[in-house]
């Protein structure tokens, strides 16, 4: 008997993705839990692993690197011993593959050779994306391996020419989508259009998160992440969503669902785009304990080595703009989440203490909340929550 393999969904609003490439060849033997392809979706590539054993079979009209596949496609058959590729072909003796095999291990690591270049799998993708032949690029890592980095470099506006190149006017007013940005873009839009956004911000008294967040950082043991403000504010949040559940509630046609966990995202800039690993558990973590975890997945995000299990499943995000000199901003809600923090630049203001004007740190927090899911008193109330936190906090 063959059973299809199939595209599956990696993400709740996932519809397609990416193939990369097979990690078997037409032919091979296939167990169980081992991995089949490469699939890229969600911001990240992931192995997608067999979930049958038998003879990988890939159909003539099989997927080729760089297509789009939709959810649920059939992409190959796993068969028995002698057995064809359903409907498609009855010859049992398996056909030379299409693409050429995965480098071996006298290889350079993670690297496909072509033409006599070396090219990394990330920068191969990241070709596919901006349009670019990667043969023509002059690479810059060990041995001239072209690494994504000279990729997307030169695509870059500021990218080196050759001697008496100039850029057209379409070259200089035109930057081709990748697919991270086409991912933001679809997801920016569907929180402004497929939800009822509303936002209400509070201008908060940071004075004793200040103090907090120094006593914190003088305590932080050497080679160890000292806390950050968005670290603490992570750990005052998932408090108070323990205390308003209702803001970690998700629309669904026939009920509201409330996870039991609470996951907080927390947004990171990177070169390729936004991305928002998932501090999981917040609410059972410390401050160091987040701190160390929004560290790590911060170094990942930039290095590009997040998967999207590190990405999925988030039940709150957070974003900070305060490091560039913004106030405050209207965040957007990523479904199906209900509920977004922003965080303001903290500066110094003169302010009103009991009878006389003092000098003192204040920061301006944004929550956009999602009005089919929560009314705007217990918006208000969970936001009144974590400016108390911010206010009179407690070392946790």
């Amino acid at each position: 008997m063959a059973f299809p393999v199939t595209v599956p969904r990696l993400g709740w609003s996932m519809d397609e993705g990416t193939f990369i490439e097979w990690l078997k060849r037409d032919g091979d033997p296939v167990k169980p839990g081992e991995p089949l392809f490469v699939l890229e979706s969600e911001k990240a590539a992931e192995n997608i692993e067999a979930i049958d054993a038998g003879i990988l079979r890939i159909p003539p009209k099989g997927p080729k690197p760089g297509e789009t596949v939709a959810v649920g496609r059939v992409l190959a058959f796993l068969v028995a011993e002698g057995e064809g590729i359903p409907d498609t072909e009855t010859q049992s003796t398996p056909r030379e593959p299409e693409a050429p095999a995965r480098a071996n291990a006298t290889s350079p690591p993670l690297a496909l050779r072509a033409q006599g270049t070396a090219i990394t799998p990330r920068a191969r993708r990241a070709a596919r994306e901006l349009g670019i032949d990667p043969l023509a690029i002059r690479g810059t890592g060990k041995g001239g391996r072209v690494r994504e980095r000279d990729v997307r470099a030169a695509c870059s506006p500021l990218a080196p020419r050759e001697e008496g190149a100039s850029l057209s006017r379409s070259e200089r007013a035109t930057i081709p989508h990748t697919r991270i940005r086409r991912l933001t873009a679809a997801r920016m839009v569907a929180g402004v259009t497929q939800a009822a956004p509303v936002t209400l911000t509070a201008r908060v008294d940071a004075t004793e998160l200040v103090a907090l967040r120094d006593r914190l950082r003088a305590a932080t043991l050497p080679d160890t992440p000292s806390p950050t403000y968005t670290d603490v504010i992570v750990k005052h949040t998932a408090a108070a969503l323990r205390q308003h559940p209702l803001l970690q509630a998700q629309w669904r046609d026939d009920a509201l669902w409330i996870p039991d966990g609470v996951h907080i995202a927390i947004a990171v800039d990177t070169e390729a785009g936004l991305l928002a690993p998932v501090i999981r558990d917040a609410d059972k973590l410390d401050f160091v304990q987040i701190a160390a975890r929004s560290h790590a997945l911060i170094a990942e995000a930039r290095a590009g080595r997040l998967g999207a299990d590190q990405m999925r499943d988030a039940t709150f995000t957070i974003t900070n703009l305060g490091m560039f000199g913004i106030d405050a901003f209207t965040p957007i809600i990523h479904l199906p989440q209900c509920a977004v923090l922003g965080i303001g630049r903290i500066g110094r203001e003169p302010a009103v203490v009991e009878d006389r004007i003092e000098p003192r740190h204040v920061v301006t927090l944004s929550l956009t909340f999602d009005h089919r899911v929560v009314d705007g008193a217990p918006a208000a109330r969970f936001l009144s929550t974590i400016r108390n936190a911010i206010e009179q906090p407690i070392l946790q």
